[in-house]
């Protein structure tokens, strides 16, 4: 009895554990990645915020992005780190729980946003004399709250039903983060119901907005095309490429890891997947938004400027 409490309180994340090579090179990766990401997004919050030509539709919600990249990597990478730094490769069960909890209300909550940066992308380009009218501040904040409690929501829902399957006993994830298809492997008993559940919440929250997104930058294309102006093209890619560029990113990743069943992969290509669009993403999100963008690199000069001053 006291076995089986004390399994019931850790879980033990396997990771990259048969790889110790593996493991050094990636705790440096991953520590590196990690604190681009930390100066990167919270680099993009500060001149968001302190530069007023900055107040806008498009660099509030990119603000918001750049808040969920932070609080996203900070729910995995500091635990990923330990694991990768020494044999050591527990979590508690309430860890566990947090992490799940955390990161997918997040993760939900891009999915959603990024959608809601599509829209203001398309806004812009079609609509540009209404703009301001349909953009405006108080819609803006509807539009972000709308994205962080869907995101909740998503969470609340799927991790409460993944941590209430039975384990009896199992311990040993084959994953280096508390993830719910990793997690739901872990179970004894069928699954199924399970699965449609999380196929059906996937559907949700990455096909339709995949599809939403696609939408837009079709009105997009198509508004472009008939001003057959270089100019532009070249304004539409300047305003849209960077967000196009991240949704590639983000989409194409967290899109396999739960549209495609782990049955149909190998595990080290599903951890791999994970580690880019958990990682390296958030580290490329600000990269991407600050070397293609003219209005965010004049704003740091200023900002630079002003405290040389």
């Amino acid at each position: 009895m006291e076995q089986n409490e004390t399994d019931d309180g850790y879980l033990v994340l396997l990771g990259f554990s048969d790889q110790p090579r593996l493991e050094f090179i990636l705790f440096v990766v991953v520590l590196v990645s990690y604190l681009m990401t930390l100066v990167g997004n919270s680099a993009i919050i500060l001149v968001s915020r302190l530069d007023s030509k900055l107040h806008t539709p498009m660099y509030f919600f990119l603000t918001n992005l750049s808040l969920l990249d932070l609080g996203f990597t900070t729910s995995t990478v500091p635990q990923l780190l330990w694991n990768l730094k020494g044999p050591a490769k527990t979590i508690t069960w309430t860890g566990c729980a947090i992490q799940l909890y955390v990161s997918l209300s997040l993760g939900s909550t891009e999915c959603v946003l990024l959608t809601i940066m599509a829209f203001d992308r398309y806004v812009a380009v079609c609509k540009p004399l209404n703009y301001t009218t349909i953009m405006h501040s108080s819609f803006c904040k509807a539009l972000a709250g709308m994205a962080w409690l869907s995101g909740i929501g998503n969470s609340l829902i799927q991790v409460t039903i993944t941590l209430r399957l039975p384990r009896c006993g199992h311990h040993h994830l084959d994953h280096f983060v508390c993830e719910v298809p990793a997690m739901v492997k872990l179970a004894c008993i069928d699954t199924h119901a399970n699965e449609v559940q999380l196929f059906v919440a996937t559907l949700v929250l990455i096909l339709i907005p995949m599809l939403l997104i696609l939408v837009s930058y079709g009105l997009i294309v198509q508004a472009v095309v008939k001003l057959k102006s270089v100019q532009a093209w070249r304004k539409a890619l300047g305003t849209c490429g960077s967000h196009l560029i991240v949704v590639s990113l983000f989409f194409g990743t967290s899109s396999v890891i739960y549209i495609k069943p782990q049955k149909y992969y190998g595990y080290v290509e599903g951890k791999f997947l994970t580690l880019f669009y958990g990682v390296v993403t958030p580290t490329l999100n600000p990269l991407i938004y600050t070397l293609r963008n003219k209005e965010v690199k004049g704003a740091m000069k200023r900002l630079f400027r002003r405290n040389e001053k």
